[in-house]
This record gives structure tokens, C-alpha cells and sequence, in this order.
């Protein structure tokens, strides 16, 4: 079975639809029987649910180019 912070670390593959069926029926299982994962798995589907709803809005170009910059600098 799985430990809770597998669970936790799992919860997007989950919801994305990521898993092997193996480690999609061990994740059901602990999400059965664990109160607490079960409340933390609805509370991302409901965040996840909620900004997917929201509008999008376009990033003006410059702050756009100011971001793609500072991104550069994090590559080795």
C-alpha cells in the first residue's frame, strides 16, 4: 500500500490521467481507506477544476520578454 506521502506526491499524475493501471488501483486503495488523502485528492480536483474555469489573459510582450529572459538564466 501506499504511505500518505506518496499519495500526495502522486495526486497530479492521478488527475492527469498518468498512471499504469497497477499504480492507479494502489492510489483508489489508500485513497479508500485514508480520510485525510481522500479530503486532499477532492481539494486538488476542486483547485485544479477552479483555475481551469478561469478565463486566460495574454501577457503583455514586454513582460513576456522580461520572463523569458530571466528564464534563460536558469539553464546550466
Amino acid at each position: 500500500m501506499l504511505t500518505c506521502e506518496e499519495v500526495t506526491a502522486l495526486v497530479t499524475d492521478y488527475l492527469d490521467g498518468r498512471m499504469r493501471w497497477t499504480d492507479r488501483a494502489r492510489f483508489l486503495l489508500h485513497v479508500e481507506v485514508c480520510p485525510p488523502c481522500r479530503a486532499y485528492l477532492r481539494q486538488m480536483s476542486f483547485v485544479i477544476a477552479v483555475l481551469g474555469a478561469m478565463p486566460g489573459e495574454r501577457i503583455p510582450d514586454d513582460v513576456m520578454e522580461g520572463l523569458v529572459q530571466s528564464f534563460a538564466s536558469w539553464r546550466s
